[in-house]
């Protein structure tokens, strides 16, 4: 099976960033307020990417 993968568009790049982020800044405790696991939003960040790299034009 071959995949072919193409490039996610910048906005979508930008918001897995910003998901991984503050995941990362949840999971070391400078933001307390965020409602949901730091796991999670770093999860939610790959997984846009994934799904990006699949489906063209994401």
């Amino acid at each position: 099976m071959k995949l072919k993968l193409t490039p996610p568009k910048e906005i979508t790049f930008w918001i897995a960033v910003v998901l991984g982020l503050l995941g990362l800044f949840s999971f070391l405790g400078v933001l307390t307020l965020l409602p949901i696991e730091a796991f999670w939003l770093v999860f939610m960040g790959f997984a846009l990417l994934v799904v990006a790299l699949l489906v063209k034009g994401l």
